[in-house]
């Protein structure tokens, strides 16, 4: 199979992610601009046009890699014999029956097992009114990589499958005209015929670089749509609020040729009982400049999950007085930091109650809806959680939104998974595992519902100095974060070499399922904190798995019984230690697919949640909501 893009030496990622300081703020850039905000959706400016290219899109596989010679990206190239299919979703859904299903007799057939290349066409048409505006084609998730065309004209190329990208299509838009698109999308294939251990093929510069415990759902698995703005636009805003004051900064950036003078606004919010402010400032051409201010917010009250209180912070341009372009986001005032060896929330400890989870449903793979998640949330406020780990990438901006006003806590995470010491290496040179991180920091900065940063999921520890220096540089792409944020990982290994380099120390752990017993943890937990004295300690994995329906006593290995005794046996491990355990997450909410050797005979679904994949519970669920949080909320 032909790599999606061959790399020569010293070649970075194909965003060219970076991280400048600009007036003193460390703002991210990608293909030479600061990466906008991803939820204007939600909040759409009156300033802006937003076009919506979420539908039906016509889909070919391309098996010979035959399509960019051919012309499959031009105008004039005849599309009518290829499918139509939905965009928002999943190849692995356009035509594989019982994809959802835990009968595997047809595990292995149907487009959930194609791979390589295929192409996305459409076309939508530019208003006259776009011209001399700034043109924005923003998608919000493509895996696993994307080549982008406008016209025929490459717009550029991304990395990546779980983050939203924006290129720059403002020289090949034709306004007052049909312009076509499209999408060359490459996954890698993850086993060979036998879908066998020994079949596994990795990437070199893939993230994850090799087949992981999770499906690969392929395509435009999420939203695609335009933005136009003036071309002086506020690219992004990043909040930092707590104790009455929000520290605020606009990202402003010049698309235009000539050099212009504006007044940008910050105001704080309704209910905040602040004030707007104005600053005035110039701007070469294709330059890009940050306002910054401290605006006291004296009657805002903390964000917190039994008060999710959100406030509104908008970013005004004026010139001569006439608006110009404008931007809002969403925060809450809230504080999340380490306190000696313990996790504080607004000035209180907390503890906590968690659940990994997948993103995905058996009806649309990795494409869910805010009803989706609005769903999954009342689960896990049923079961008692008051925290989410997403585990092995990023979410839609929508989950986040949803997290923000529910009052979830949330730790959020990237593709950093299973990463071995010699791809660590040339990820040091390549930068997507930075990249990852930077870009996670930077597009979820604002949600309050995002209280710790993970770097990376069950990475090879045995080249210390290799490792060592590989998480350093992840922990510091995660710094541009003005509220800093603790920074953890989920280890594969409670004596992990790089723990120092840790606020929160995370690691997965199976006692007395993978290896030991169940009764080591505690005695696991004790000696690393001997070791990390000031360091809180969190469960990131824990959990075991029940055979479908199985019943019987808990000392029978795969009844929904013994999975619910292994539950509370860890649970009182960690519920005796507050003082210096911040928390326990549970693998999992729900059964999910992968695509891993095993479990074939179950359709490659892994049996290890509390909800069945069609959302039926075991036993274990009781469990887990019948766990008390040893820090009561106040």
């Amino acid at each position: 199979m032909t790599q999606w893009r061959r790399v020569s030496a010293g070649e970075r990622e194909p965003a060219g992610t970076a991280i400048r300081t600009v007036d003193g703020v460390p703002v991210v850039f990608q293909y030479g601009q600061p990466i906008p905000s991803f939820d204007v959706r939600a909040d759409v400016p009156p300033e802006r046009d937003y076009l919506d290219l979420d539908g039906r899109w016509r889909f070919a596989f391309d098996p010979g890699d035959a399509g960019t010679a051919e012309g499959w990206m031009q105008p004039g190239f005849d599309d009518s014999g290829w499918a139509e299919v939905e965009v928002p979703l999943p190849w692995d859904l356009y035509g594989t029956d019982g994809f959802g299903a835990y009968d595997g007799r047809g595990y292995g057939s149907g487009t959930a097992f194609q791979d390589g290349y295929a192409w996305y066409r459409t076309g939508f048409e530019g208003p006259a009114a776009w011209s001399g505006r700034f043109v924005k084609l923003c998608f919000l998730g493509v895996n696993y990589a994307a080549s982008v065309y406008v016209d025929g004209t490459l717009a550029g190329e991304h990395e990546g499958g779980h983050t939203p990208f924006a290129v720059d299509i403002t020289p090949m838009i034709r306004p007052g005209a049909v312009n076509q698109l499209a999408v060359r999308v490459y996954r890698r294939p993850w086993y060979g015929p036998g879908l066998t251990k020994d079949d596994a093929i990795s990437g070199p510069t893939e993230l994850p670089p090799k087949p992981v415990d999770y499906w690969p759902y392929a395509g435009l698995t999420r939203s695609v749509f335009i933005e136009a703005t003036a071309p002086v636009t506020v690219s992004k805003l990043v909040t930092s609020a707590r104790d009455g004051r929000l520290a605020a900064a606009a990202v402003v950036f010049n698309h235009g040729t000539e050099p212009v003078r504006r007044r940008l606004i910050l105001d704080p919010g309704a209910g905040t009982g602040g004030a707007p402010v104005g600053q005035e400032l110039s701007l070469a051409p294709d330059e890009v400049r940050v306002v910054r201010a401290e605006l006291p917010i004296p009657a805002a009250s903390p964000w917190s999950p039994a008060d999710p209180r959100l406030y509104q912070l908008t970013a005004r341009l004026e010139a001569d007085g006439a608006a110009g372009d404008s931007l809002v986001a969403r925060y809450g005032m809230r504080a999340m930091e380490v306190v000696g060896s313990r996790l504080y929330l607004n000035g209180e400890p907390v503890f906590l109650k968690g659940l990994n989870w997948h993103e995905e449903t058996p009806e649309r793979g990795r494409s869910m809806t805010r009803a989706d998640y609005d769903r999954l949330l009342e689960v896990a406020a049923d079961l008692g959680a008051n925290f989410l780990r997403n585990c092995g990438y990023t979410r839609h901006p929508d989950f986040y939104r949803a997290a923000d006003e529910r009052g979830m806590l949330v730790c959020d995470e990237t593709d950093n998974f299973w990463v071995e010491a010699g791809q660590q290496q040339l990820q040091a040179r390549y930068g997507l595992s930075a990249a990852l991180v930077a870009a996670m920091v930077w597009n979820q900065v604002n949600h309050a519902c995002v209280v710790l940063w993970s770097l990376q999921n069950e990475s090879a520890t045995g080249d210390r100095d290799t490792y060592r220096t590989w998480i350093a540089q992840l922990r510091d792409a995660a710094r541009i974060d003005p509220q800093r944020r603790p920074v953890t990982w989920a280890s594969s290994t409670s004596w992990d070499p790089a723990f120092d380099l840790a606020d929160v120390i995370g690691f997965n752990e199976y006692f007395g399922y993978f290896y030991g017993r169940d009764d080591d943890l505690g005695r696991t937990i004790d000696t690393v904190h001997r070791q990390y004295p000031r360091s809180p300690i969190l469960i990131t994995e824990n959990g075991s798995y029940a055979d479908l329906g199985r019943h019987g006593r808990r000392s029978e290995t795969g009844t929904e019984e013994w999975q619910a005794d292994k539950l509370r046996r860890h649970w009182r491990q960690v519920a005796a230690r507050p003082g210096y355990v911040a928390g326990y997450t549970y693998w999992v909410l729900a059964d999910y697919k992968q695509r891993m050797h095993y479990n074939h005979n179950l359709n490659g679904i892994s049996a290890m949640g509390l909800l069945t994949f069609d959302g039926h519970r075991r036993a274990a669920y009781d469990t887990f909501r019948d766990s008390v949080n040893p820090v009561r909320r106040r």
